[in-house]
């Protein structure tokens, strides 16, 4: 659960910039890992903390792997509106 204020927001704003990609592959595959355990030891509680887990993280690295693959605007050019979208300046 402790993964759930962050998954809130960044599904919320899609801003993930502060977010660490590394760490969020590395800990996505860990909880991944003791889920597997959890199943294969047919161990209720250990699958149970790890679902959650695992969901709230894989959503979050979902959204920063979107974000990262998005192509950036180039420095300086300023951000499009609905009112005036891409028109020159």
């Amino acid at each position: 659960i402790a993964f759930l204020p962050q998954a809130i927001k960044a599904v919320r704003t899609r801003d993930t910039s502060s977010l660490s990609l590394a760490m969020y592959v590395i800990f996505t595959l860990g909880v991944g890992l003791w889920l597997a355990y959890g199943i294969l030891k047919q161990d209720v509680a250990i699958i149970a903390a790890n679902v959650v887990t695992f969901v709230f993280a894989f959503l979050i690295l979902c959204i920063k792997l979107i974000n990262e693959l998005k192509p950036a605007a180039p420095y300086g050019t300023p951000a499009t509106t609905k009112e005036n979208p891409e028109e020159p300046g």
